[in-house]
């Protein structure tokens, strides 16, 4: 079978279409051959780039797990509860809208969160973002806000009834639910407008 893409770019194709599959299928709905068909290469192809689905996995998760990275440490570098929980929201926000499509399969696909909970790199971000959002003073009550938090951004961004918010707007209203749902006023200049 020729191959639609030039060959440099072929691990990067696959990497895109299994994301696209993943986000539309599942991990366990998605075949090798299926993504093989996608990019318009054989399944030699995918076996040549990737020994197996957990590398693919791996390989489309990744860029993710370092922009969150990279949204905890400059969060983390902020002086003070609010302007690091700004800096963690406006991060988590900008990272999830930018990633809508994808949320529902990084967030509840079964065999991704198997794989995300296998990574230490993850467990360390999940427990810096919560101590983020908690604060020092960890108990039941902030434990569970910051829950509801995280699984509702994830849930919001993800779902078919908001497709047809823009992202600016749907930025806008999830920063300001956020912030109120951590007990934090938002600042009348950054309310949403009617």
């Amino acid at each position: 079978m020729a191959a639609k893409h030039p060959a440099g770019s072929v691990r990067t194709q696959l990497i895109d279409a299994a994301t696209d599959l993943f986000t539309r299928w599942g991990v366990h709905g998605t075949s090798l051959q299926m993504l093989a068909d996608h990019v318009g290469v054989t399944k030699a192809a995918v076996y040549y780039h990737f020994q197996s689905k957990e590398d693919l996995i791996d390989a489309a998760v990744t860029p993710y797990m370092r922009r969150l990275a990279e949204v905890v440490v400059a969060a983390e570098s902020r002086r003070g509860r609010t302007a690091r929980v700004d800096t963690l929201l406006d991060g988590l926000i900008d990272l999830m809208v930018d990633a809508r499509r994808q949320q529902a399969a990084l967030q509840f696909d079964p065999t991704i969160q198997r794989h995300l909970d296998g990574r230490p790199d993850m467990k360390d971000l999940r427990e810096r973002v919560g101590l983020l959002m908690i604060g020092p003073d960890l108990n039941n009550h902030s434990l569970v806000i910051t829950l509801i938090l995280s699984g509702g951004l994830a849930f919001a961004t993800g779902s078919p009834y908001l497709a047809h918010v823009d992202d600016d707007q749907l930025r806008r209203d999830l920063y300001t639910a956020a912030r109120r749902i951590l007990g934090i006023r938002t600042p009348i200049a950054e309310a949403p407008r009617p």
